[in-house]
């Protein structure tokens, strides 16, 4: 490798007849995020000069989360080969006659590829005496249907022969193609030119490079690495293995980061869950996209989360629902099956009981009762409930929003309230209540007479 200059191919086109959706392959989640973005982070911390993208028709979804890297239509599909040709047309400078640099290939499905193992080959190349081609092998503990790598005995790669192509001697071999390539461009360019279709699927492959690359005298290369990081996803069953495996790893992060898991294999991260020091978790909380807790917070059991920043010494849970837009003040309280969306909870404000809070600003201290609901939503727009410092709303209230309830307020248990509560103000809205002496008795009395027997045990 001449210079430091090298660009991205990533290929991202396949449709994933296996998985059986609707949605392209790369936009399916792992830990809360689709797996291409996990790979364009993995490349772009190598800090290209470029990235090119390369979708298959019809996938303006899979363009938007590439932006703002370029992409490239390929169509129709004719392989991978065919997909990194389409690629390079773009790469202006990469692969002509005048052309320099390297081009890194990787694939939009293997969400657990490091920068790290990425580096290595860069690092290779780079050498005095580099190879003219590297790639990224693996060995399984079950090679099953992985494409095969062909050495000799000095370690020169004679061939990958894809297992449907392979022969019987061929697939006892245990080093695997992980499918990821760097090259100098022009002489990738033109091997690709020269790969055919002779094989079982009549596609253009990207692994024929190798082959070619011996019989012209040169020098291929393979670095490994292990089997987790090249786990691509073709079904569902495979997007659940590569799922276990991320959160197995974010789980042993945030307990090496100070936090504590009272269960760690039932708590479910995001990518991006962000946890301070000496937090605790309890048995099977849910972390959805969005969610950071500062130092000292408590998450309880069976808590779902997501959207959410939850501050320093906050207590949130257990079956608590907290949803996008939330924010739980320092020392904050979130109690059982309580629900929380785009709300902002003062510090040490609290909703303990069977409560739901939509599109409200809590104030500092403020004490909401058992049984409360924010009434947000009338039908065509939603409306906000302000509530003040130090208020305290009596159980099984409704708030009818647009309305504010101010600092220092008291709400009687048993309100709806639809008109604004002056600060300091005792509010209660609800039926007069009228006691009848006696008048259970004489209803029973008239039910017994239109039935003309006795009650059954329990009726009333």
């Amino acid at each position: 490798m001449d210079n430091d200059r090298f660009a991205v191919v990533v290929l991202a086109a396949g449709l994933g007849a296996r998985m059986k959706s609707d949605l392209p392959k790369v936009l399916h989640e792992v830990a809360g995020r689709p797996m291409l973005g996990f790979v364009l982070d993995s490349v772009a911390a190598l800090e290209p000069d470029r990235i090119v993208v390369v979708v298959g028709a019809d996938m303006q979804a899979v363009a938007e989360l590439a932006a703002p890297h370029e992409t490239v239509v390929q169509d129709p599909p004719l392989g991978t080969g065919h997909a990194v040709m389409e690629a390079m047309k773009g790469l202006d400078g990469y692969h002509g006659a005048t052309g320099g640099g390297d081009v890194l290939v990787v694939y939009g499905d293997t969400p657990l590829l490091n920068a790290a193992t990425l580096r290595r080959m860069l690092d290779l190349r780079r050498q005095a005496e580099a190879p003219d081609l590297v790639g990224l092998a693996f060995r399984p503990d079950d090679p099953g249907h992985y494409g095969r790598v062909i050495r000799n005995s000095s370690g020169r790669v004679l061939r990958i022969v894809e297992f449907a192509d392979a022969d019987e001697a061929e697939r006892h071999i245990d080093l695997c193609n992980g499918g990821v390539l760097l090259a100098d461009a022009p002489l990738l360019y033109a091997l690709l030119g020269r790969c055919g279709q002779d094989n079982v699927k009549r596609e253009i492959y990207l692994t024929g490079v190798f082959g070619l690359a011996f019989q012209m005298g040169l020098d291929a290369r393979v670095i490994e690495t292990d089997s987790e990081e090249v786990l691509g996803v073709n079904s569902r069953a495979d997007l659940a293995v590569v799922e276990t495996v991320l959160q197995t790893r974010l789980r042993a992060r945030a307990l090496a980061d100070g936090a504590s898991l009272v269960d760690p294999s039932t708590v479910w991260f995001s990518a991006d869950t962000a946890l301070g020091r000496d937090v605790t978790i309890e048995p099977y909380v849910f972390f959805g996209p969005g969610v950071s807790l500062g130092d000292g917070a408590t998450v309880r059991a069976f808590s779902h989360i997501e959207g959410t920043q939850i501050d320093a010494g906050a207590v949130v849970g257990p079956f608590a629902r907290l949803r996008a837009g939330t924010t739980v003040g320092a020392g904050a309280r979130v109690g059982n099956f309580v629900e929380v969306k785009n709300t902002v909870m003062g510090p040490g404000a609290k909703a303990m009981h069977l409560t739901y809070l939509g599109d409200t600003a809590l104030g500092e201290k403020a004490n909401v009762g058992a049984g409360t609901i924010t009434c947000n939503y009338d039908g065509a727009r939603k409306h906000k409930t302000e509530i003040g410092a130090g208020a305290f709303i009596g159980s099984n209230t409704a708030l009818v929003a647009p309305v504010t309830v101010g600092p220092g307020a008291v709400v009687g248990a048993g309100s709806t309230i639809t008109k604004d509560v002056p600060g300091d103000a005792l509010a209660v809205s609800r039926a007069t209540q009228e006691t009848r002496e006696g008048g259970a008795a004489r209803l029973r009395e008239r039910r017994k007479a239109q039935r003309g027997t006795e009650p059954e045990e329990g009726e009333t």
